[in-house]
């Protein structure tokens, strides 16, 4: 409980100066000073020679491609240093915690998605990217804002295809089809078969309200949330999502079950449609073959309106612990594994989207069809950027919509529990 106070304590005081990107301005004494600071940290290190011994924590799926970019890194630097160099598996997700739970024995690289980035600031625990300027004009814009805090960049960034999207079996529904929410649903629900979607998670939640003119967002405080998705005084009000919503949950067409079980039901063919990530775009191809089909999110009828669906995007990068006794050469193999060469290897042999700039124009990353629905969708997504309270709310009230509300709860009662716990103050 101390250790969680005291990371809340200074995500306040860190990020109430203001949650800029790269490309955002700041004033010129708060510029000046973090380019001081990066500069006077990246001017005493020194690659030393002897006994270098490193450990990485990565999604355990990626640690043989992984292992493939530390012996090229071995090679190319053989002879200036005694590596040892070990991979450890660590879910993304959990990172963050790992991380700041237990700083000092932390591993010197992990890898994480960029919704944690400012946590891991504010913790103290990551140390600067070393050649700033070098990784930014290498990588996608987008991906490298999602790596900085106040003009300076923290990690490095390996994929931009941390998204969702619509995946379909072409056998059943035509790029036509695709188009629209009602369309799936009734091929669906013709073919007794289903569209499968993790309703109960905010992730895929706030697809249905990002694009709908209402409010929502993280506060300057960096911890709580603002959010008006109960309000009665727009043109498309909170209860008309909630209504849509209600209409699609208890179709004979949908599904709504976590992202696993949408796997599952692509294998014993239950699943026609679903939305989720590039992470099981080779379980699909696999078991679709020829009609495997994926593309942006369709758009779905609210208020007797269509509205196309939005998303959050999202980036994976490697941070490097500030705490790390081989400081140098944690930056130098962090710098390695996200370069342009490694991430072409990270995506012909993982097929995930590469962040260098060059590498995500190829044409072949263009040919694959889950890579280019994520691209495709991101245009209609923003970055996650939330508070923790917003996670258990929409919980609760996805659970609720997806049972058909067998209380017959007032929407707008719903709409309001929701935006209540949504801005609920999660500092104890």
């Amino acid at each position: 409980m101390k250790k969680k106070l005291l990371v809340a304590i200074l995500s306040v005081s860190l990020l109430a100066t203001g949650l800029m990107g790269c490309g955002n301005t700041k004033s010129g004494e708060q510029a000046e000073r973090a380019e001081a600071e990066t500069e006077q940290e990246n001017q005493g290190e020194q690659l030393e020679s002897g006994k270098v011994a490193l450990r990485i924590w990565v999604e355990e799926a990626n640690i043989e491609n992984l292992q493939k970019m530390i012996d090229s890194f071995e090679q190319k630097y053989a002879g200036q240093a005694d590596f040892e160099i070990t991979i450890e598996p660590s879910g993304d997700a959990d990172t963050r915690n790992n991380v700041l739970s237990d700083i000092h024995n932390a591993a010197d690289i992990f890898s994480m998605p960029d919704d944690q980035l400012y946590s891991l600031i504010a913790g103290g625990a990551l140390s600067p990217v070393v050649n700033q300027d070098e990784v930014k004009n290498a990588n996608l814009p987008d991906a490298v804002d999602a790596a900085c805090y106040q003009n300076a960049l923290y990690a490095y960034p390996y994929t931009a295809d941390n998204g969702y999207f619509l995946y379909y079996n072409k056998q059943y529904l035509s790029d036509t089809d695709v188009q629209t929410f009602d369309r799936i649903l009734e091929v669906a629900a013709e073919n007794e078969k289903k569209i499968s979607m993790e309703l109960n998670s905010g992730w895929y939640l706030y697809s249905f309200f990002g694009n709908t003119g209402l409010d929502f967002g993280i506060n300057e405080d960096g911890v709580t949330n603002h959010c008006n998705w109960n309000t009665t005084e727009s043109s498309i009000n909170g209860v008309d999502v909630g209504q849509a919503l209600l209409s699609i949950a208890t179709h004979p067409g949908f599904v709504a079950q976590a992202d696993g079980l949408f796997v599952e039901g692509v294998k014993d063919s239950t699943c026609i449609a679903g939305i989720s990530g590039v992470w099981n775009a080779v379980a699909v191809q696999e078991a679709w073959g020829n009609n495997y089909g994926a593309c942006k999110l369709p758009t779905y009828t609210c208020k007797g309106q269509q509205i196309q669906m939005s998303s959050f995007k999202g980036y994976k990068m490697f941070g490097v612990n500030a705490y790390s006794p081989h400081l140098a050469w944690a930056h130098k193999l962090a710098d390695w594994i996200t370069n342009e060469e490694n991430q072409i290897l990270r995506f012909e042999e993982r097929s995930q989207g590469p962040a260098n700039a060059v590498a995500a124009a190829s044409d072949e990353v263009g040919k694959v069809p889950a890579i280019a629905a994520v691209i495709d969708q991101s245009q209609y997504g923003v970055l996650q950027r939330v508070g923790n309270s917003y996670w258990d709310a929409c919980t609760s009230f996805a659970d609720t919509i997806a049972a058909g509300n067998p209380d017959n709860v007032p929407m707008q009662e719903l709409m309001d529990r929701l935006v209540k716990g949504i801005t609920a103050s999660v500092v104890q």
